[in-house]
Protein backbone atom coordinates (compact mmCIF):
# COMPACT_ATOMS: atom_id res chain seq x y z
CA UNK A 1 0.00 0.00 0.00
CA UNK A 2 2.84 2.39 0.82
CA UNK A 3 4.27 1.93 -2.66
CA UNK A 4 0.87 2.91 -4.12
CA UNK A 5 0.80 6.06 -2.00
CA UNK A 6 4.30 6.92 -3.22
CA UNK A 7 3.07 6.51 -6.81
CA UNK A 8 0.02 8.64 -6.06
CA UNK A 9 2.07 11.54 -4.69
CA UNK A 10 4.25 11.58 -7.82
CA UNK A 11 1.28 12.72 -9.88
CA UNK A 12 0.45 16.38 -10.47
CA UNK A 13 -2.38 16.37 -13.01
CA UNK A 14 -5.92 15.86 -11.67
CA UNK A 15 -6.91 12.93 -13.89
CA UNK A 16 -3.78 10.76 -13.37
CA UNK A 17 -3.98 11.58 -9.65
CA UNK A 18 -7.55 10.30 -9.45
CA UNK A 19 -6.65 7.18 -11.46
CA UNK A 20 -3.74 6.52 -9.07
CA UNK A 21 -6.13 6.82 -6.11
CA UNK A 22 -8.56 4.36 -7.70
CA UNK A 23 -5.78 1.85 -8.40
CA UNK A 24 -4.36 2.19 -4.87
CA UNK A 25 -7.73 1.58 -3.22
CA UNK A 26 -8.66 -1.23 -5.64
CA UNK A 27 -5.49 -3.09 -4.73
CA UNK A 28 -5.99 -2.36 -1.04
CA UNK A 29 -9.53 -3.76 -0.83
CA UNK A 30 -8.70 -6.70 -3.12
CA UNK A 31 -5.55 -8.23 -1.57
CA UNK A 32 -6.20 -11.50 -3.42
CA UNK A 33 -7.17 -9.93 -6.75
CA UNK A 34 -4.32 -11.73 -8.53
CA UNK A 35 -5.79 -15.08 -7.55
CA UNK A 36 -7.36 -16.53 -10.74
CA UNK A 37 -9.92 -18.33 -8.55
CA UNK A 38 -11.29 -14.98 -7.36
CA UNK A 39 -13.83 -13.46 -9.71
CA UNK A 40 -15.66 -11.23 -7.19
CA UNK A 41 -13.24 -8.33 -7.34
CA UNK A 42 -14.60 -5.22 -5.62
CA UNK A 43 -14.66 -2.08 -7.71
CA UNK A 44 -13.68 1.53 -6.98
CA UNK A 45 -15.16 4.32 -9.11
CA UNK A 46 -15.01 8.11 -8.91
CA UNK A 47 -18.29 9.77 -9.87
CA UNK A 48 -18.32 13.43 -10.84
CA UNK A 49 -21.56 15.41 -10.69
CA UNK A 50 -21.45 17.53 -13.85
CA UNK A 51 -24.85 19.19 -13.49
CA UNK A 52 -26.65 19.46 -10.15
CA UNK A 53 -30.07 20.24 -11.65
CA UNK A 54 -29.98 17.56 -14.34
CA UNK A 55 -27.96 15.26 -12.06
CA UNK A 56 -25.63 14.33 -14.92
CA UNK A 57 -22.94 12.00 -13.62
CA UNK A 58 -19.68 10.87 -15.23
CA UNK A 59 -17.62 7.94 -14.00
CA UNK A 60 -13.85 7.48 -13.85
CA UNK A 61 -12.40 3.99 -13.52
CA UNK A 62 -8.90 2.64 -13.02
CA UNK A 63 -8.62 2.18 -16.78
CA UNK A 64 -8.56 5.99 -17.11
CA UNK A 65 -11.93 6.00 -18.84
CA UNK A 66 -14.34 8.84 -18.23
CA UNK A 67 -17.89 8.38 -19.46
CA UNK A 68 -21.44 9.45 -18.75
CA UNK A 69 -23.51 6.75 -17.11
CA UNK A 70 -27.12 5.85 -16.54
CA UNK A 71 -26.90 4.90 -12.88
CA UNK A 72 -29.39 3.11 -10.71
CA UNK A 73 -31.68 5.76 -9.24
CA UNK A 74 -30.74 4.84 -5.65
CA UNK A 75 -27.03 5.16 -6.37
CA UNK A 76 -27.48 8.50 -8.13
CA UNK A 77 -29.51 9.85 -5.22
CA UNK A 78 -26.84 8.72 -2.78
CA UNK A 79 -24.10 10.42 -4.84
CA UNK A 80 -26.02 13.71 -4.92
CA UNK A 81 -26.86 13.48 -1.20
CA UNK A 82 -23.24 12.75 -0.23
CA UNK A 83 -22.09 15.82 -2.15
CA UNK A 84 -24.85 18.07 -0.80
CA UNK A 85 -24.33 17.01 2.83
CA UNK A 86 -20.55 16.45 2.67
CA UNK A 87 -20.98 13.13 4.42
CA UNK A 88 -20.08 9.50 3.95
CA UNK A 89 -23.06 7.33 2.98
CA UNK A 90 -23.83 3.67 2.48
CA UNK A 91 -26.06 2.89 -0.49
CA UNK A 92 -27.90 -0.42 -0.49
CA UNK A 93 -29.14 -1.37 -3.93
CA UNK A 94 -32.22 -3.54 -4.57
CA UNK A 95 -30.00 -6.57 -5.27
CA UNK A 96 -28.63 -6.17 -1.72
CA UNK A 97 -25.34 -4.93 -3.15
CA UNK A 98 -23.73 -2.34 -0.87
CA UNK A 99 -21.65 0.66 -1.95
CA UNK A 100 -19.85 3.02 0.43
CA UNK A 101 -19.70 6.57 -0.86
CA UNK A 102 -17.11 9.12 0.27
CA UNK A 103 -17.31 12.79 -0.86
CA UNK A 104 -14.19 14.22 -2.51
CA UNK A 105 -13.16 17.86 -2.62
CA UNK A 106 -11.53 19.36 -5.69
CA UNK A 107 -8.26 21.30 -5.55
CA UNK A 108 -10.38 24.43 -5.01
CA UNK A 109 -12.19 22.85 -2.09
CA UNK A 110 -15.41 22.34 -4.05
CA UNK A 111 -17.58 19.29 -3.45
CA UNK A 112 -18.46 17.86 -6.83
CA UNK A 113 -17.26 14.25 -6.73
CA UNK A 114 -17.47 11.06 -4.72
CA UNK A 115 -15.50 7.85 -4.62
CA UNK A 116 -17.72 4.77 -4.48
CA UNK A 117 -16.31 1.53 -3.09
CA UNK A 118 -17.95 -1.88 -3.27
CA UNK A 119 -18.31 -3.20 0.25
CA UNK A 120 -20.37 -6.18 1.32
CA UNK A 121 -18.67 -6.47 4.69
CA UNK A 122 -18.44 -4.37 7.85
CA UNK A 123 -14.71 -4.41 8.50
CA UNK A 124 -14.22 -1.33 10.70
CA UNK A 125 -10.43 -1.48 10.43
CA UNK A 126 -10.72 -1.46 6.63
CA UNK A 127 -13.09 1.52 6.78
CA UNK A 128 -10.69 3.46 8.99
CA UNK A 129 -7.76 2.69 6.68
CA UNK A 130 -9.74 3.80 3.61
CA UNK A 131 -10.71 7.06 5.35
CA UNK A 132 -7.04 7.72 6.20
CA UNK A 133 -5.95 7.05 2.61
CA UNK A 134 -8.60 9.46 1.35
CA UNK A 135 -7.47 12.10 3.85
CA UNK A 136 -3.86 11.74 2.61
CA UNK A 137 -5.16 12.15 -0.93
CA UNK A 138 -7.19 15.26 -0.04
CA UNK A 139 -4.26 16.85 1.80
CA UNK A 140 -2.00 16.21 -1.18
CA UNK A 141 -4.55 17.66 -3.62
CA UNK A 142 -4.79 20.88 -1.58
CA UNK A 143 -1.01 21.15 -1.24
CA UNK A 144 -0.57 20.51 -4.95
CA UNK A 145 -3.14 23.21 -5.67
CA UNK A 146 -1.25 25.77 -3.59
CA UNK A 147 1.91 25.14 -5.60
CA UNK A 148 0.44 24.92 -9.09
CA UNK A 149 -2.69 27.07 -9.13
CA UNK A 150 -3.34 30.78 -9.38
CA UNK A 151 -4.54 32.02 -6.00
CA UNK A 152 -7.27 34.28 -7.43
CA UNK A 153 -8.90 32.13 -10.11
CA UNK A 154 -7.88 28.61 -9.13
CA UNK A 155 -6.70 27.93 -12.69
CA UNK A 156 -3.23 26.51 -13.23
CA UNK A 157 -0.51 29.15 -12.97
CA UNK A 158 2.24 30.23 -15.33
CA UNK A 159 5.00 28.16 -13.77
CA UNK A 160 3.13 24.90 -14.39
CA UNK A 161 2.65 25.64 -18.08
CA UNK A 162 6.05 24.44 -19.34
CA UNK A 163 5.68 21.12 -17.55
CA UNK A 164 2.21 20.53 -18.99
CA UNK A 165 3.07 21.48 -22.56
CA UNK A 166 6.19 19.32 -22.49
CA UNK A 167 4.06 16.37 -21.34
CA UNK A 168 1.62 16.93 -24.20
CA UNK A 169 4.41 17.21 -26.78
CA UNK A 170 6.13 14.08 -25.43
CA UNK A 171 2.87 12.12 -25.58
CA UNK A 172 2.11 13.32 -29.11
CA UNK A 173 5.63 12.46 -30.26
CA UNK A 174 5.40 9.02 -28.67
CA UNK A 175 2.04 8.34 -30.34
CA UNK A 176 3.44 9.47 -33.71
CA UNK A 177 6.47 7.20 -33.43
CA UNK A 178 4.36 4.20 -32.44
CA UNK A 179 1.52 5.11 -34.81
CA UNK A 180 -0.90 4.73 -31.89
CA UNK A 181 -2.84 7.95 -32.31
CA UNK A 182 -6.01 6.63 -33.93
CA UNK A 183 -8.40 9.17 -32.43
CA UNK A 184 -8.02 11.78 -35.20
CA UNK A 185 -8.01 14.37 -32.45
CA UNK A 186 -5.94 17.54 -32.87
CA UNK A 187 -4.32 19.47 -30.03
CA UNK A 188 -4.73 23.25 -29.96
CA UNK A 189 -3.34 26.02 -27.80
CA UNK A 190 -5.37 29.20 -27.38
CA UNK A 191 -4.53 32.50 -25.71
CA UNK A 192 -7.43 34.61 -24.39
CA UNK A 193 -6.98 38.26 -23.47
CA UNK A 194 -9.68 40.44 -21.88
CA UNK A 195 -10.13 43.56 -24.01
CA UNK A 196 -9.38 46.98 -22.47
CA UNK A 197 -8.82 45.45 -19.04
CA UNK A 198 -6.62 48.37 -17.97
CA UNK A 199 -9.68 50.60 -18.29
CA UNK A 200 -11.54 48.35 -15.87
CA UNK A 201 -8.80 48.69 -13.26
CA UNK A 202 -8.43 52.44 -13.84
CA UNK A 203 -12.15 53.17 -13.71
CA UNK A 204 -13.39 50.71 -11.07
CA UNK A 205 -10.28 49.79 -9.09
CA UNK A 206 -8.29 46.59 -8.70
CA UNK A 207 -10.80 44.85 -6.42
CA UNK A 208 -13.46 45.04 -9.11
CA UNK A 209 -10.81 44.09 -11.67
CA UNK A 210 -10.05 40.96 -9.65
CA UNK A 211 -13.76 40.15 -9.56
CA UNK A 212 -13.87 40.38 -13.36
CA UNK A 213 -10.90 38.02 -13.61
CA UNK A 214 -12.54 35.56 -11.23
CA UNK A 215 -15.85 35.61 -13.10
CA UNK A 216 -14.05 35.30 -16.43
CA UNK A 217 -12.27 32.17 -15.17
CA UNK A 218 -15.63 30.77 -14.04
CA UNK A 219 -17.06 31.37 -17.51
CA UNK A 220 -14.09 29.46 -18.93
CA UNK A 221 -14.80 26.49 -16.67
CA UNK A 222 -18.47 26.53 -17.61
CA UNK A 223 -17.72 26.75 -21.34
CA UNK A 224 -14.95 24.19 -21.72
CA UNK A 225 -14.68 20.52 -20.83
CA UNK A 226 -13.23 19.16 -17.64
CA UNK A 227 -10.32 17.61 -19.58
CA UNK A 228 -9.36 20.95 -21.19
CA UNK A 229 -6.36 22.38 -19.34
CA UNK A 230 -6.75 26.05 -18.41
CA UNK A 231 -4.14 28.50 -17.13
CA UNK A 232 -4.01 32.07 -15.96
CA UNK A 233 -0.80 33.37 -17.48
CA UNK A 234 -0.86 36.62 -15.57
CA UNK A 235 -2.86 39.82 -15.59
CA UNK A 236 -5.80 39.47 -17.98
CA UNK A 237 -4.20 36.76 -20.13
CA UNK A 238 -5.40 33.15 -20.04
CA UNK A 239 -4.22 30.06 -21.92
CA UNK A 240 -5.78 26.69 -22.63
CA UNK A 241 -4.94 23.31 -24.18
CA UNK A 242 -7.77 21.70 -26.12
CA UNK A 243 -8.42 18.56 -28.16
CA UNK A 244 -10.83 18.63 -31.08
CA UNK A 245 -11.42 16.89 -34.40
CA UNK A 246 -10.93 19.96 -36.61
CA UNK A 247 -9.96 23.64 -36.70
CA UNK A 248 -13.52 24.50 -37.69
CA UNK A 249 -15.00 22.74 -34.67
CA UNK A 250 -12.60 24.30 -32.18
CA UNK A 251 -13.15 27.74 -33.71
CA UNK A 252 -16.90 27.29 -33.19
CA UNK A 253 -16.28 26.33 -29.56
CA UNK A 254 -14.13 29.42 -29.02
CA UNK A 255 -16.72 31.59 -30.76
CA UNK A 256 -19.44 30.37 -28.41
CA UNK A 257 -17.20 31.24 -25.47
CA UNK A 258 -16.48 34.70 -26.91
CA UNK A 259 -20.21 35.32 -27.29
CA UNK A 260 -20.89 34.05 -23.78
CA UNK A 261 -18.40 36.56 -22.36
CA UNK A 262 -19.79 39.39 -24.52
CA UNK A 263 -23.34 38.67 -23.34
CA UNK A 264 -22.44 38.33 -19.67
CA UNK A 265 -23.25 41.22 -17.33
CA UNK A 266 -20.26 41.76 -15.03
CA UNK A 267 -21.33 43.42 -11.73
CA UNK A 268 -20.62 47.18 -11.70
CA UNK A 269 -18.52 46.92 -14.87
CA UNK A 270 -21.22 45.79 -17.28
CA UNK A 271 -20.09 44.39 -20.62
CA UNK A 272 -16.60 42.99 -21.17
CA UNK A 273 -15.22 41.34 -24.32
CA UNK A 274 -12.37 38.95 -25.04
CA UNK A 275 -10.01 38.41 -27.96
CA UNK A 276 -8.40 35.06 -28.69
CA UNK A 277 -5.73 33.58 -30.90
CA UNK A 278 -5.15 29.87 -31.33
CA UNK A 279 -2.90 27.45 -33.18
CA UNK A 280 -2.64 23.75 -33.91
CA UNK A 281 0.04 21.89 -31.97
CA UNK A 282 2.49 19.64 -33.81
CA UNK A 283 4.52 16.99 -31.94
CA UNK A 284 7.65 18.52 -33.49
CA UNK A 285 6.97 22.04 -32.15
CA UNK A 286 8.78 23.70 -29.31
CA UNK A 287 6.72 25.41 -26.63
CA UNK A 288 8.01 28.83 -27.72
CA UNK A 289 6.93 28.20 -31.33
CA UNK A 290 3.43 27.25 -30.22
CA UNK A 291 3.04 30.30 -27.98
CA UNK A 292 4.44 32.61 -30.66
CA UNK A 293 1.91 31.41 -33.23
CA UNK A 294 -1.07 31.74 -30.90
CA UNK A 295 0.18 35.12 -29.71
CA UNK A 296 0.52 36.31 -33.32
CA UNK A 297 -3.10 35.33 -33.99
CA UNK A 298 -4.16 37.12 -30.80
CA UNK A 299 -2.19 40.21 -31.85
CA UNK A 300 -4.04 40.16 -35.17
CA UNK A 301 -7.41 39.94 -33.37
CA UNK A 302 -6.47 42.86 -31.11
CA UNK A 303 -5.44 45.00 -34.07
CA UNK A 304 -8.53 44.23 -36.13
CA UNK A 305 -11.33 45.31 -33.83
CA UNK A 306 -10.98 43.07 -30.76
CA UNK A 307 -13.82 40.84 -29.51
CA UNK A 308 -12.89 38.17 -32.06
CA UNK A 309 -11.25 34.76 -32.39
CA UNK A 310 -8.45 34.14 -34.90
CA UNK A 311 -6.69 30.97 -36.04
CA UNK A 312 -3.01 31.31 -36.92
CA UNK A 313 -3.24 28.64 -39.62
CA UNK A 314 -6.34 30.17 -41.21
CA UNK A 315 -4.75 33.64 -41.20
CA UNK A 316 -1.75 32.22 -43.05
CA UNK A 317 -3.98 30.31 -45.48
CA UNK A 318 -6.15 33.31 -46.41
CA UNK A 319 -3.19 35.65 -46.78
CA UNK A 320 -3.93 37.86 -43.78
CA UNK A 321 -0.58 36.82 -42.34
CA UNK A 322 2.57 35.96 -44.22
CA UNK A 323 5.23 33.85 -42.59
CA UNK A 324 8.87 34.49 -43.39
CA UNK A 325 10.17 30.92 -43.44
CA UNK A 326 13.81 31.98 -43.37
CA UNK A 327 13.55 34.28 -40.38
CA UNK A 328 10.37 32.97 -38.78
CA UNK A 329 8.96 36.50 -38.79
CA UNK A 330 5.37 37.46 -39.45
CA UNK A 331 4.07 40.27 -41.60
CA UNK A 332 0.59 41.69 -40.99
CA UNK A 333 -1.54 42.80 -43.91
Amino acid sequence: MLSKLVTLTKERDDLPLQVALIKALTEFINPESNDPQKDNKKSVVIYHLKDTKKQTVTALTGENQTKALELHVELKRAIVRAIQTDSKLVCKLPNQHQVKIHPLRSALGQLDSVIAIDSDDTDEHLDVSISMILQIYQNFVLLNNENECDTLTGLLNRKTFDNRINKILAQMHSNTNRKEDKTNQIYFLAIFDIDHFKRVNDQFGHLIGDEVLLMFSQLMRQSFREEDTLFRFGGEEFVGFFECSSTEDIQNIFERFRQKVANFEFPQVGKVTVSAGFTEISPFDTSSQIIDRADTALYYAKNHGRNRVESYELLIANGSLKENKKEGDIELF
